[in-house]
């Protein structure tokens, strides 16, 4: 396995400052109070951010982003309040996968890259079901992840671990209000659906169900099942907040480790990589050289051994009908005279 070293990381402010502030911006900087009432707006209007309230190419930490990150990892010290147990474990895993698959399958492969087509009512359902990721909205993901692949590994690509170190990769592109705008002319096929507008304006929603599904559902355990030895208080900490904390961090290694570690199979313009540790823990999104390649196919894994999760469950949902017309991998793509490696 091969891997480049990480660049040393600027500071936080030189991280996310990447373009020069734009001549002629002249609206007055936020107050704390300002910034802290859109921050509780936002939990229930994620379009209170808008982007004419922003200089263009300037990204500010604010501590309102920083909040909720601290409270989503506080989790690990609440479980020693609420304890643990197989139930619990079990849980927090399958939710796991459950949203794992709802962030790779549904938010990368369907919104981002349309790799396969579904009906408008399962779209609408795939879109809940990404909400339940705390993932923001449909359209809010796509967009940046459309950017992204505009963009990769140059100072333009605001999670690039070439360009900023690790921290900005992985977290640090987040801590910005000017981030959390949708940039809606990145997703005119998507926006054309009010109900999509919906999931992505009040994202919040997923978020909601998943601790009041979590709360309910271990009172009903410790009720009626109390040989699980579960409540409660223990499966909205180990479900909505410790498996999000896991969730949200195996997902953004492939923006922080997948241009750092592992083989280039092809010859991209960026330094995307493919990693079969990174593939497992995302459901298949590891083969991360093969997507920058060809972004157009369902898969990510181009060959059998190459294990790829999302693909194979996309796989058995077009076997029921509830998606069709999953993209192949050009066949042009197996040639080895177009791979810089067999790996």
């Amino acid at each position: 396995m091969h891997s480049s070293p990480l660049p040393i990381s600027p500071t936080l402010s030189e991280a996310i400052n990447v373009m020069p502030p734009s001549e002629g911006f002249s609206r007055p900087e936020k107050s704390a109070w300002e910034h802290f009432k859109t921050f509780c707006i936002r939990w229930f209007d994620a379009d209170v951010y808008k982007e004419e309230d922003f200089e263009p190419g300037v990204y500010k930490t604010k501590w309102t982003q920083v909040l909720p990150f601290v409270i989503q990892h506080s989790g690990f010290l609440w479980m020693f309040f609420v304890g643990w147990s197989p139930t619990a474990l079990a849980y927090c895993f399958a939710l796991y996968v459950f949203r794992m698959f709802a962030v790779t399958g549904i938010y990368h492969r369907y919104f981002s890259h349309k790799t396969y087509k579904t009906s408008r009512f399962m779209q609408f359902i795939f879109g809940l079901w990404g909400l339940l990721s705390a993932h923001k909205g449909p359209l809010w993901w796509a967009a940046h992840h459309r950017k992204h692949h505009s963009y990769s590994d140059t100072p333009k690509d605001l999670h690039s671990p070439k360009q900023y170190g690790f921290f900005q990769a992985h977290i640090g592109w987040l801590l910005t209000d000017a981030t959390m705008v949708t940039d809606l002319s990145r997703v005119p096929d998507l926006a054309k659906y009010p109900e999509l507008r919906f999931l992505n304006r009040f994202d919040g929603i997923g978020v909601v169900i998943l601790a009041i599904f979590s709360f309910t559902l271990g009172e009903i355990l410790r009720v009626h099942a109390p040989q699980l030895h579960t409540n409660g208080w223990q499966l909205l900490v180990w479900g909505s907040f410790i498996s999000t904390c896991l969730l949200y961090n195996g997902t953004v290694t492939i923006n922080s480790l997948a241009h750092v570690y592992g083989t280039r199979r092809y010859n991209t313009d960026d330094t995307s990589r493919n990693n079969f540790w990174l593939a497992l823990i995302t459901l298949g999104e590891g083969w991360h050289n093969n997507h920058h390649m060809f972004q157009g196919t369902v898969r990510q894994g181009f060959y059998w051994w190459e294990i790829d999760i999302s693909f194979y469950v996309l796989w058995l949902m077009s076997k029921v009908g509830l998606v069709w017309d999953l993209k192949p991998v050009p066949d042009r793509l197996y040639d080895p005279k177009n791979q810089i490696s067999a790996s």
